[in-house]
């Protein structure tokens, strides 16, 4: 089969004929690099010819569900591993997703036969070391130092895994094509080759994708789409914390998360992360509030911390970890406008205590809060919690599955809810106060 040379964008996988300074598709510059592919598509395609069957006569079979010994995972990927399924983890360097895959495949060897774990970027004798402190010590487990697609392959068909582990993606590439690993190019046809394996064999596959400095997993976009399961690692390297979250899952629900905790021995399961969150929060002190986000089918339980002080530059900052910095300036300018709080020329801090990351409006009552208390520096109750989404014209907005988070809310104690009046016939709590609000103005005043 002839090759041919393109110019493949290494940041969207836009592929050009010739060589341009700009990226027509992502509008990068400099991104275009020279790529050896193969005509007709690429190595692994061909196979059996198929034709159309009518819906009703497709059989249907219950997809047989792996348990990883992880509770945790297995509450991401939807109740377990599936047979032949394709799962990329990508997060940060340092994370902790070689930890967990090492971890998962201990289980998986112990209770179901070898498996195989394919690492390009350590070596066997790495592994065993990190295993030993971990106690990762299981017979079937097998480790290959190994970036030759081909001589994976064959190890593959010789050994007989019940699962295998690529880390990671980028560094393994096939002698098919002459682009360097980790380009466009090998990244795909690598992952394709890998799917393959899974659908054919009904092995399934974990891959391990590095991270950009954007946050995306490194190749094109058309890896996520190869794969059955997307999860990502999400945490800050100063807090212990870890959370799994899944962004697409084709035998499961989407944003499902998992919580984990960064130990000497390893990553520790978390089962009731909202007490944990909120195990050292200050009482009695003005800016801290808590919040209830619904991740997947859990409600999480978190703090808010805002700090309102006082400009030295002309500009004042609006500084947000773990929410989104122009969410705070909507919410700012409600207050300002709706409300009539003085906010334009005062610096506001806002902070997710324990390196949670969160996106559900939800929390925008919470956030609107915490800002005006810490800017009247009235402190409020410890024992309230805070649900609603917040619109332009100042009202609160009912929010999804109200019942979960004021459950999750009342086994920690909780005594008081300030939630959207639109949401208080849907709750009903025993020992908890529910008080509905119409407005900001009027939870500020319930409140503070």
């Amino acid at each position: 089969m002839k090759s041919r040379t393109l110019y493949v964008c290494q940041k969207c996988g836009y592929q050009s004929a010739k060589w341009l300074g700009r990226c027509p598709d992502c509008s990068a510059w400099n991104t275009l690099t020279e790529e050896v592919q193969l005509k007709g598509g690429t190595a692994f395609g061909g196979g059996t010819v198929a034709v159309p069957v009518p819906i009703t006569q497709v059989e249907s079979v219950r997809e047989q569900r792996i348990s990883c010994g992880i509770a945790e995972l297995d509450r991401v990927l939807g109740g377990g591993l599936v047979a032949g399924s394709v799962v990329l983890i990508g997060g940060a360097p340092g994370i902790g997703k070689s930890t967990l895959l090492l971890q998962a495949v201990d289980h998986l060897a112990r209770r179901n036969g070898p498996v195989l774990y394919v690492s390009g970027e350590e070596s066997a004798h790495q592994i065993r070391l990190r295993g030993e402190r971990m106690g990762v010590a299981a017979p079937e487990l097998l480790l290959l130092a190994e970036t030759s697609l081909e001589n994976i392959l064959a190890q593959v068909e010789k050994v007989k895994p019940r699962a295998v582990v690529v880390d990671s993606i980028q560094t393994v590439f096939t002698a098919a094509l002459e682009s360097a690993p980790g380009s466009v190019s090998q990244v795909r046809e690598t992952a394709g080759r890998l799917m393959l394996l899974a659908k054919g064999s009904g092995v399934p596959v974990f891959l391990v994708g590095h991270v950009t400095k954007d946050g995306a997993i490194a190749g094109p976009r058309v890896l996520e789409h190869l794969v059955d399961t997307v999860l990502y690692f999400e945490g800050d390297a100063g807090h212990p914390f870890r959370i799994l979250r899944a962004v697409k899952n084709r035998f499961g629900s989407t944003n499902e998360i998992g919580v984990f905790e960064m130990k000497e021995g390893g990553l520790c399961e978390v089962l009731n992360p909202s007490e944990l969150f909120l195990s050292e929060r200050p009482l009695g002190v003005a800016g801290s509030v808590v919040v209830a986000s619904l991740e997947g089918s859990r409600p999480l339980l978190v703090e808010l911390q805002a700090l309102v002080s006082a400009s030295p530059f002309a500009v004042p900052r609006r500084t947000t970890i773990g929410v989104d910095p122009n969410r705070l300036s909507l919410l700012v300018a409600v207050l300002e406008k709706k409300v009539g709080l003085h906010l334009a020329g005062l610096d506001i801090f806002l902070n997710v205590a324990g390196g949670v990351r969160l996106s559900e409006p939800a929390v925008d009552l919470g956030m609107t809060v915490a800002v005006a208390s810490s800017h009247l520096d009235k402190p409020v109750d410890p024992q309230t919690l805070l649900l609603g989404e917040v619109g332009l014209a100042g009202e609160v907005r009912a929010i999804t599955q109200p019942e979960l988070r004021v459950r999750e809310a009342a086994k920690l104690g909780f005594q008081r809810c300030v939630l959207p009046a639109g949401n208080l016939k849907q709750v009903a709590a025993e020992g908890m106060e529910l008080v509905g609000v119409r407005t900001v103005a009027e939870a500020l005043e319930r409140v503070l």
